[in-house]
């Protein structure tokens, strides 16, 4: 029991710092403080430390430090895990497995990002990969703590497509909004909701378009949210899947106020630090209502209930 209360506090300190990661990376680069450290990797400017008085540098060489501490703090969990679930419930080594394995790739994308002048695909990618690490730390600590009640069992049904499919297109959603910071359109529409007055900015060149098919993206991303938490209430009783539904859409609904906010700010840092900050938020309260579902209809066989531990911090049911 030590064990599992050891996991889930280390589980989900470490995702809560990984949002506090993305969002400092967001400030890296509404900074534009990607290269403060030149092309140098893991050194910064060939020096462990930064000049005193070269803030770009600093930002990036803190962030670097901030992605150690995250290191050392899923290594510990993956111990725990190791030890606490090797035997059973396997399901939670499996899901902090693949988040140190994530993190790897994560580190990685970061270097070459440094190295090869932030090229936007890698941008894009190395966000991706760091969404999908919060999401694998996020399945850990919720497999280590909940327990499916049997009178809210069901079998995979629309809502649970739904559900998955929405938490998918999240992700896709943050990914075009990398794409337009990474490839330098963050400014392409000065107006908002509308580009400069069109829809489809087709005349105002490659940046334009790009930025405007984030927006429209956003838009069609925001239906599919109403639709999500009208669903929600109308096919599922359990308290949990109606409120992660509803916060999952107020956050979209301020993510989307912050991005309007961005462009008539003319890309303040702190806005699209907001920015990203909601949009993970959101993408994490996706996951975890994915998890809750697939939880809710794919349940364990009697043996692996049998095996598991009481939950030491127990979700809503």
């Amino acid at each position: 029991m030590a064990r599992n209360r050891s996991f889930f506090l280390l589980a989900a300190i470490t995702s809560c710092l990984t949002i506090g990661l993305i969002v400092f990376g967001a400030v890296v680069r509404v900074t534009d403080s990607g290269l403060g450290c030149g092309n140098h990797w893991p050194l910064c400017n060939g020096t462990i430390f930064p000049p005193l008085d070269n803030v770009t540098a600093w930002i990036e060489w803190l962030h670097r430090l901030f992605a150690v501490l995250i290191g050392a703090f899923g290594l510990a969990a993956l111990l725990v895990a190791i030890l606490a679930y090797r035997r059973h419930n396997r399901r939670v080594l499996i899901a902090t497995a693949a988040a140190a394995l994530l993190f790897f790739v994560q580190s990685m994308l970061g270097a070459l990002v440094v190295v090869l002048d932030l090229p936007p695909t890698f941008v894009t990618l190395h966000l991706g990969t760091a969404m999908l690490l919060l999401g694998a730390l996020i399945a850990a600590t919720f497999l280590a703590t909940y327990q499916p009640v049997a009178a809210l069992r069901h079998a995979p049904d629309r809502f649970s497509s739904l559900v998955h499919l929405t938490t998918a297109l999240s992700l896709v959603i943050i990914l075009t909004g990398a794409l337009v910071r990474g490839s330098g359109a963050t400014l392409a529409c000065t107006t908002w909701p509308l580009c400069d007055g069109a829809v489809l900015p087709v005349d105002q060149g490659q940046w334009a378009m790009i930025h405007m098919f984030h927006r429209l993206a956003v838009a069609a991303f925001g239906i599919t949210m109403l639709f999500l938490i009208w669903q929600a209430f109308r096919m599922r009783s359990q308290p949990a899947v109606r409120r992660l539904a509803a916060a999952a859409g107020m956050v979209y609904l301020l993510q989307a106020g912050v991005g309007a906010g961005f462009v008539f700010s003319s890309a303040a840092p702190v806005w699209g630090a907001l920015h990203v900050l909601f949009a993970s938020v959101t993408w994490a309260l996706l996951v975890l209502l994915s998890l809750l579902e697939y939880a809710n209809s794919h349940s364990p066989t009697e043996q692996e209930t049998a095996r598991w531990h009481q939950p030491s911090s127990p979700l809503p049911s």
